[in-house]
């Protein structure tokens, strides 16, 4: 009878059940292991339901605090934000306003550890941390928010937080000693309630305070409502939260007679996995889908492959088109024929220098800041090599065409994506976006293009700048481009070089690279074609010189051992070792994406039909055209899909921009849908990005507005708030627009105050001198000399 009712306590968890256990007779007292276990799970699903509603009631209700102040907390760029911390038992609030409730995120107690940090600044510091640098942060807000307020971007595992003085920070650590302790008592058993406090508890069957936060499907409304209903179907229908398939089969048939639905898992190992989080798995993203390339068109170095003999018949071409133009004239406004046209797009173009961009993500590691500036300037000239037979001109991008592309880095699993949209027709305006977070690098810049014709050769000018920044390091490295020369279109042979200086520079650790792409000059040989030289400086000093051929070998020369080695060489093994280039699977590019927009065009060329080509050709431009009129007789804008203009600065951002360091312990996987570049995380966190600082940009802002698409990135890393942030930049900036134009007004009232001065002034430096000035002053003298004879006369009389 003892050992039976031991068992009937085990599995039934209650005195009652004992007692309803004792009465039965001997053979039916046992329970058979289906059905005790089917018993425990019913308590088991009882205890999670209870402890949750309690959790989220502690939660909710407003009189449960600990502590309530303003804290400041430094976030992740070493700067500090003033945000209202309410401390409850086992969680801690964080807001930006105590009045409006704006969530920024809530802090686990029980997971973390709380010490005192030394400061040089006034206040008291301390700090909350993960000993194992696992995530502090819970998933969800207080009423199912997913996503938080915008703030400065907050560190993972850890916050440093600053009391106003020594008093309040010895406060606030006291109180959260408390709510450490206070966390413990949510902790829930198998054991039903009066039976808590049993000597033989242990710490492995509680239900973990974490794991409840971690819980996906909470949807709660204003008043949280937390009846057994509701925390049932938002709690239990998540197939994360079941042990194993008897759970869910149990969920859906609550009959107790039902044996057939249980499975036969372990119920030790079935509660650790409902307990702890799930990862999502990354396979579930939904990306778009990219195809290796199978065929890259390769030039051969030197001057064979830059010069092209033009047919009798495409010379009576280039004399009509030479009728049109005159030199210094643009011609970015010419129709040019299409057989001197390359089958890809200008976008396209632009992407020639990311095939090494292994290059970069060894620069990302190396901890030499030297070292780092030659990896940069090595794969700066990495993209030079690859260019097409003969003397060709890729497509002049159409006002909204997109190219998306990216690269497999094979050694860090990780791709580099490539963005690129034309924001502007007129100017030509090409703006792109290159990132591979796990990698940590990206790039972004805008490309203004630019022709002028001279007679006997011609130059397409490149103005704009690139930026590439270091995520971990927060180093920027800004770079222009060459620009390419076309001669021998009226004798000669018609030949193409690049030329120009290019400069590269990062102002953070002082280093630059110059670089000069020198033309062949007019009595020169084979060695004199396609040379660069260059300089690679700390400050103004010399460090390393650089002299070669950018298509082919260049040396580098170390300024103070007088050493020279190869820098770089595009060998065979090099080529066939560069990354593998995907583009967007043809039918899932949307009709603007460029090679589905040029198609037509590209098929011709290929077809060497140039009649056709031209026709179609003529039928993209002329579309263009018309849409143009169009929104000019509506007054309307451009909207461009992918990037916005900076209304300070005129540069064009890209919209889904996600500078954030890559977070190993977070973050999954980096991927692309519908031109937004997202990221798959473990656990939401409140980091979002921050707008980088502005510059001054050289571009003028071009034929485009404002606009917010919302992507599908229902498995992003925040993009929600990537936009909520988008738009609170952009409502800063408008602030700041009218703060300038009301200081420009009063700079300009202080303009004509002094203006109006200065005339005064010399107004009254040129009138005469009034007449009574003279009558003051004779006045005066006969003053004087009364006094002076007054004097002798008293001397006189004394004497």
């Amino acid at each position: 009878m003892s050992k039976s009712k031991s068992e009937s306590k085990l599995y039934n968890g209650s005195e009652k059940d004992i007692a309803a256990a004792s009465t039965t007779t001997s053979s039916t007292t046992k329970l058979t292991k289906k059905e005790s276990l089917k018993v425990q799970k019913k308590n088991y699903r009882e205890e999670k339901k209870r402890a949750t509603k309690e959790l989220l009631s502690t939660i909710t209700d407003p009189s449960v605090i600990v502590m309530a102040d303003w804290l400041k907390i430094r976030g992740t760029l070493k700067s500090w934000t003033k945000l209202w911390c309410v401390l409850k038992p086992g969680v801690l609030l964080i807001y930006k306003t105590p009045k409006n409730g704006q969530w920024v995120g809530t802090v686990l107690l029980n997971a973390c550890e709380l010490i005192e940090r030394p400061s040089k600044k006034d206040g008291f510091c301390f700090k909350l941390f993960h000993p194992l640098e696992q995530s502090i942060w819970a998933v969800k807000g207080p009423k199912g928010e997913a996503v938080g307020s915008i703030t400065q971007p907050l560190p993972s595992s850890y916050l440093i937080i600053r009391a106003a003085s020594e008093s309040d920070g010895r406060c606030w650590m006291d109180a959260l000693e408390l709510a450490l302790k206070c966390s413990s008592l949510l902790k829930r058993t198998m054991i039903r309630e009066g039976k808590e406090h049993e000597p033989n508890l242990t710490d492995g069957a509680h239900v973990s305070f974490y794991g409840l936060l971690r819980a996906n499907n909470v949807h709660s409304s204003e008043s949280f409502p937390l009846n057994d209903s509701e925390i049932e179907r938002h709690h239990f229908k998540d197939p994360d939260l079941y042990s194993d398939k008897s759970d869910r089969e149990n969920d859906h048939d609550r009959d107790e007679s039902d044996n057939d639905a249980l499975g036969e898992s372990d119920s030790d190992t079935s509660e650790r996995q409902d307990d702890s989080y799930i990862d999502p798995e990354p396979d579930h993203v939904k990306e778009t889908t990219y195809i290796e390339e199978a065929h890259e068109e390769l030039g051969e170095a030197g001057e064979a492959s830059q010069t092209e003999t033009v047919s009798e018949e495409n010379k009576s071409l280039i004399w009509t088109l030479l009728k049109q133009v005159r030199p210094g004239m643009d011609l970015s406004k010419v129709v040019l024929p299409t057989f001197i046209l390359e089958t890809r797009s200008f976008l396209d173009k632009l992407s020639d220098y990311y095939y090494h961009a292994d290059f970069l993500s060894e620069a990302a590691l190396e901890e030499n800041a030297y070292n780092r500036m030659k990896q940069v300037v090595k794969w700066y000239l990495s993209g030079f090599y690859k260019k097409p037979k003969g003397l060709k001109k890729p497509y002049n991008p159409i006002l909204g065409e997109t190219f998306r592309c990216l690269w497999v880095h094979p050694k860090t699993n990780s791709k580099t994506f490539y963005i690129a949209e034309q924001v502007s027709h007129h100017p030509p305006i090409s703006a792109f976006y290159v990132s591979n977070r796990k990698d940590g690098f990206c790039l972004s810049g805008n490309i203004l293009a630019k022709s002028r014709f001279y007679g006997n050769s011609l130059s397409a000018i490149l103005e704009g700048e690139g930026r590439l920044l270091f995520l971990n390091r927060g180093e920027e490295y800004i770079m222009n481009m060459p620009y390419a020369h076309c001669k021998g279109i009226l004798y000669g042979t018609l030949t193409l070089e690049l030329g120009g200086t290019v400069n590269i520079a990062c102002e953070k650790t002082g280093y630059s690279a110059a670089l000069e792409f020198k033309l062949k000059p007019f009595l020169g040989n084979n060695d004199n074609v396609n040379q660069i030289m260059g300089k690679i400086k700390l400050g103004k000093e010399v460090l390393a010189t650089l002299e070669g051929h950018w298509d082919s070998e260049v040396f580098i020369r170390d300024k103070k051992t007088g050493i020279s080695a190869t820098f770089w060489n595009p060998t065979s093994e090099i080529r066939q070792c560069r990354l593998r280039r995907h583009t967007v699977k043809f039918e899932e590019q949307s009709d603007f994406e460029s090679a589905k927009l040029w198609q037509h065009v590209t098929r011709a060329i290929n077809n060497k039909d140039q009649a056709e080509a031209t026709q179609e050709k003529y039928v993209l431009e002329e579309a263009q055209r018309k849409s143009a009129k169009e929104r000019k007789a509506h007054d309307e804008e451009w909207i461009c899909r992918l990037f916005e203009p900076d209304p300070l600065t005129g540069e064009w951002i890209y919209r889904y921009a996600d500078t954030r360091p890559w977070d190993p312990l977070n973050d999954m996987i980096q991927f692309e849908k519908g031109g937004a570049i997202q990221t798959k995380v473990k656990h939401r966190t409140p980091m979002v990005s921050v707008a980088k600082i502005k510059r001054s940009a050289k571009s003028k802002k071009g034929e485009c507005g404002f606009s917010s698409p919302e992507p599908d990135n229902q498995d992003s890393s925040g993009s929600e708030a990537q936009l909520t942030h988008s738009t609170r930049v952009r409502k800063k900036t408008l602030d700041l627009i009218e703060l300038q134009s009301a200081i420009e007004s009063i700079r300009e009232t202080q303009e004509d105050i002094r203006r109006d001065i200065t005339a005064l002034r010399t107004r009254m430096s040129t009138s005469p001198p009034p007449q009574d000035n003279t009558f003051f002053q004779f006045k005066h003298y006969v003053f004087i000399l009364l006094m002076i004879l007054l004097q002798l006369m008293i001397n006189y009389l004394f004497k």
